[in-house]
């Protein structure tokens, strides 16, 4: 904390609540307007905690990496040079050195995006760490709304559990809220969900759904590339199940069935080939030894002295070794850790959020597993399910920390949350349905 965080962040945190007031009749409706304020304000406050927690709790790391020991140097390079800003887009970098060679993350592209968003921030905050995570926190609660949008322009009834979903889930506003790479990947993935259902579903082809959407695949692609590896399989699936249950003919669908199923495999396999062609880590027949090399490091290395290291046992880089994982990677991603595995107090909140979504998911999977099959006919379910899954599968295996884990979560955890709302919903549904037929 330094003295201009404490003289520019006031300014902001005015200017982005006025900016908010100014738009918000412009992106709300009656029903959705109290959400706005509130859903805005946990993403403040999420901001300014990640801040001190890494400051205070862990005494450094990734988001002071980026940011004090990143983009701050990018900033005093164009206080002081006149080809600074080239920093901003890796260009002559002639006489930089000075600079550019303090910045940890210079030599990971992934990270270094990062870096240059929080330096083009800095521009407008005077290179103020907090309110440089507040600009993040804004970015992160506009792509929300969008997934926000997505879901209440289908279900308006269901308002506040979708609003629950997007906004208030506890490790997803606090760790999707800082100055960090998840920050921003929340923000895309929502904004992504939100302009294929406008593109595919709504066919509304307008020029900023197109340009939002180019934009918030290139950003998930520059930062986390195995994000699309597991979005877009089930998102091209969504869009082809979506579109033929609009079909009234049961015959038509059923005749369209074996042909829409040959194009969802073709053009999710094309989607995964694409996504690999540019990093030969995410290439189909590197992902075992990347999950493996990954999962180690994480685990037995860089993150050996958090005390929150878990093991699905040996990894050998083989998609056999690796599939054999699935249903433990997969629980691990979305059930632990469990409360007896607490070893501090962050682990704590997790896995108490965990034992939450636990119960939920006993509830609607198995209590009322009689008409568990016709929930899985929505079109909105299959894509959350296989989104997460995937994903929790991808995270899972490839992790084996506890700590890195709640972060690299959180793209699914509102999907998820929102299957189960959705699948809860129809279960109240074919209740109301049972209690009319047996009063008639």
């Amino acid at each position: 904390m330094e003295l201009r965080d404490l003289l520019v962040t006031p300014i902001w945190l005015m200017i982005i609540y006025v900016m908010a007031y100014v738009i918000r009749p412009y992106v709300t409706d009656a029903v959705n307007r109290k959400y706005f304020f509130p859903a805005l304000t946990v993403k403040v406050i999420g901001a300014l905690a990640v801040g001190f927690i890494y400051q205070f709790y862990y005494s450094g790391g990734d988001t002071y990496n980026y940011h004090t020991h990143g983009s701050r140097h990018i900033w005093n390079a164009i206080m002081d040079a006149p080809n600074g800003l080239n920093l901003l887009w890796n260009g002559d970098n002639k006489g930089l050195y000075p600079y550019y060679s303090r910045i940890v993350f210079y030599s990971d592209p992934a990270s270094y995006f990062i870096v240059r968003i929080a330096a083009v921030f800095d521009l407008f905050t005077f290179s103020s760490y907090s309110a440089t995570a507040l600009l993040f926190a804004t970015v992160s609660f506009s792509g929300m709304w969008l997934f926000f949008k997505a879901f209440y322009e289908q279900f308006p009834h269901l308002h506040r559990w979708i609003a629950l979903a997007a906004f208030f889930i506890p490790s997803v506003f606090f760790w999707g809220s800082g100055l960090l790479k998840d920050t921003i990947t929340l923000a895309g993935v929502g904004a992504l969900m939100y302009t294929i259902k406008r593109m595919l579903i709504d066919k509304n082809f307008g020029l900023g759904t197109v340009l939002l959407f180019l934009f918030s695949a290139f950003i998930i692609f520059s930062i986390k590339k195995y994000i699309l590896l597991c979005f877009l399989p089930a998102a091209i699936l969504w869009v082809y199940l979506s579109n033929l249950s609009r079909i009234r003919s049961i015959v038509s669908r059923v005749l369209l069935v074996p042909f829409v199923i040959g194009i969802i495999i073709l053009s999710g396999y094309w989607a995964v080939l694409k996504v690999g062609e540019s990093d030969e880590r995410y290439s189909l027949s590197k992902i075992p030894e990347t999950a493996r090399i990954t999962a180690y490091d994480i685990g037995f290395w860089t993150g050996r002295n958090a005390g929150s290291t878990y093991t699905l046992g040996e990894l050998d880089g083989t998609f056999g070794n690796m599939f054999s994982k699935a249903p433990q990677a997969i629980n691990v991603a979305l059930f632990r850790p469990y409360l007896w595995e607490v070893r501090n107090p962050l682990m704590f909140i997790s896995a108490i959020e965990s034992f939450v979504i636990l119960l939920f998911t006993l509830y609607v999977f198995f209590v009322q597993r009689h008409v568990f099959f016709k929930m899985l006919l929505d079109p909105n379910v299959i894509f959350c399910l296989l989104f997460c899954l995937t994903f929790a599968f991808a995270v899972g295996i490839s992790t084996y920390n506890f700590g890195t884990l709640s972060r690299y979560r959180i793209p699914m955890l509102p999907f998820y949350v929102m299957a189960l709302v959705l699948m809860f919903n129809y279960l109240k549904r074919e209740r109301k349905f049972e209690e009319l037929e047996s009063t008639e």
